[in-house]
């Protein structure tokens, strides 16, 4: 039998409560298969999901709500989580477990986890920053347009400028969030404001907002893309041109400096406390933090610890390649020469950027050759690598991945922050290609999306730990196999290892033991190989994504587990491109259930 969920008095009154008041779903029990019936409720689950969001359906390459942003208001956020309880209602109430196929069970517990996560998170809803120097909506809006709403035809170009007309009240929405949070005592640290402040400036500088040499980034996308549609007269396009100067300049720029006007005065009460800790009920909070992001039951503590004690090990292979490659000196010596030699970057030029671009190009169409020799399905998407825009390099990460269309109008893009070469040393393309391109995140996601045979949720849901722990897996395995030849590539790989270590250490430093935002820099000063910059900006990301960054390490750790537990189990039956296949084609899931799918896998070889 299928064991029941949460034993919460409230949670149970939310299902009877909206089970009686809200439509019947339409799945009774004189529907046929139970297996068809569940996966017929799913995707009309799925339906329903997208067609609250328009811009996930724009990242899908679905083009039914082109002209609109989603709703960011509170109202909206009540909304979706009574869709949830009564679908975490429907599905215990109106199907029955013991009657799936094996697949379809996975499905059933898949959306039930998901679902009790949402529900056991929508109290701590307003326990973030929606707007920050990572991932906050005052970039992400702007770069949802350049990247991912594509012209082909009128109809686009009118949907561009409907969104842009539409985001006057999307940051009004914002402000609004952001006063709830003010009035909750929750308000960015101090560092953020210069950040967020100067990346909104940013946006609305340059024609038509004023007469800089440049074009502003939108204005410069649009013209971009409508200079390139064709079958369109050149009088139609200026019509089009026209309505988006007037939308930039009536809607975008008012909005921008409404919200620059209020993060203005928001600053003047933040502090310099960076833990979560210092919110209402943070312990707690952080508690259901690293649950939801690690998908396991460990504390804070054990987390901490983990992470000092991966540091020691890490360091200690540094040492070795110290003596491969004939070093003089300690290992603290040895990392300051890593940051800082001359032959481990680009010159800061445009020729430095394209010739970095170039080679992690190079790096990445080198290993798809070779995907068979580990993988059983690969993908069909394709990968390409672009440098982060002006606009939003100063305060993006160091590098990340943007899933493909599911149509394969677009592809999966790994972007390079390339502002500073500094900071994005040779010795680290190798790790860093293949963490964000193939065999990491590119492939993971996209396999995922293609997936035959399972639900489409199950493409969709993100679990922090599984495809971040696939991330820095991708980095390790191919040392197995023959890469990183050279020495200073193999330190590269320790190095984007030891980082991750690092911030198992220096997240919970930080939102646990109440450390200081410079003690958290120190530490990855003194541990790790990165410039002083790298490291600051890392500390500020860990700060305003409290336990994001603990995925990694501990879903890598998992990984490891599981395959070197199957390796013991079936010694010679052990094969790596089907221990990957086990891992990857299910979509992505918590580690606890992907255990017992490797479980059921070596089951099966015995």
């Amino acid at each position: 039998m299928k064991p029941t969920g949460p034993n919460n008095l409230v949670f149970k009154i939310s299902i009877l409560l909206l089970s009686l008041v809200l439509p019947a779903s339409g799945f009774s029990q004189e529907n046929g298969d139970e297996s068809a019936r569940l996966n017929a409720f799913f995707e009309k689950s799925f339906e329903a999901h997208i067609n609250r969001n328009p811009e996930f359906q724009s990242r899908l390459g679905i083009k039914k709500d082109y002209g609109k942003w989603t709703d960011r208001s509170d109202a909206f956020a009540t909304e979706a989580l009574a869709t949830t309880v009564f679908e975490l209602a429907t599905l215990r109430n109106e199907f029955d477990f013991d009657k799936l196929d094996q697949q379809t069970r996975l499905s059933y517990l898949l959306f039930e986890y998901r679902a009790e996560r949402e529900i056991r998170g929508y109290q701590w809803r307003f326990y973030n920053y929606p707007v920050n120097q990572m991932h906050g909506l005052q970039s992400e809006a702007p770069a949802f347009l350049i990247n991912i709403h594509r012209i082909e035809n009128l109809s686009d170009a009118e949907a561009y400028i409907s969104r842009l007309r539409g985001m006057g009240p999307l940051i009004d929405q914002l402000i609004e969030n952001l006063e709830i949070r003010r009035e909750k005592g929750i308000v960015p640290p101090k560092f953020v404001f210069p950040l967020v402040i100067g990346a909104s400036r940013n946006l609305i500088t340059g024609p038509p907002f004023d007469k800089s040499l440049n074009n502003s980034s939108l204005w410069e996308d649009f013209n971009v893309k409508i200079e390139a549609l064709k079958g369109v007269n050149t009088a139609r396009k200026n019509t089009l041109l026209k309505n988006t100067r007037m939308a930039l300049l009536e809607a975008v720029g008012p909005a921008y400096g409404r919200l620059i006007d209020y993060l203005t005065g928001l600053e003047t009460i933040a502090t310099e406390d960076d833990g979560v800790w210092k919110f209402p009920d943070g312990d707690a909070f952080y508690e259901n933090a690293l649950r939801r992001t690690t998908t396991t039951n460990l504390k804070a503590e054990e987390i901490h610890q983990i992470g000092l004690a991966e540091v020691a090990r890490i360091h200690r292979e540094m040492r070795e390649i110290m003596k491969v490659v004939g070093f003089k000196g300690d290992l603290a010596a040895f990392l300051n020469f890593m940051r800082t030699d001359s032959r481990f970057f680009y010159p800061e030029t445009e020729e430095g950027k394209q010739a970095y671009l170039d080679k992690a190009t190079s790096i990445l169409d080198e290993m798809k050759m070779h995907l068979d020799e580990f993988f059983v399905t690969t993908p069909k998407a394709g990968l390409v690598v672009k440098a982060v825009e002006a606009f939003r390099e100063k305060s993006a990460g160091k590098a990340f991945y943007s899933r493909p269309a599911m149509d394969g109008s677009r592809p999966g893009t790994y972007y390079a922050n390339l502002m500073l070469m500094a900071n994005m040393p040779t010795y680290q393309m190798e790790a860093l290609a293949f963490h964000e391109g193939v065999p990491g995140h590119h492939l993971q996601i996209a396999i995922a999306q293609e997936a035959a045979g399972i639900p489409e949720f199950r493409r969709h849901t993100r679990y922090t730990a599984f495809s971040e722990g696939w991330g820095l897996y991708s980095e390790y395995f191919p040392l197995e196999y023959g890469y990183y030849e050279d020495p200073y590539s193999n330190f590269g790989r320790l190095a984007m290892e030891i980082w991750r270590a690092a911030r198992l250490v220096v997240d919970t430093g930080i939102h646990f033991k109440k450390w200081t935002r410079q003690e958290a820099i120190d530490f990855l000063i003194e541990n790790t190989p990165n410039p002083e910059g790298d490291c600051i900006n890392a500390i500020n990301r860990y700060i305003v994504m409290p336990s994001q960054a603990t995925a990694y390490k501990i879903g890598m750790l998992k990984i490891l587990e599981l395959r070197a537990w199957s390796k013991e189990k079936l010694g010679d039956k052990f094969d790596i491109r089907e221990y990957h296949e086990v891992i990857l084609t299910g979509g992505p899931m918590p580690l606890s259930m992907l255990e017992k799918q490797v479980q059921k896998w070596v089951e099966s070889k015995l």
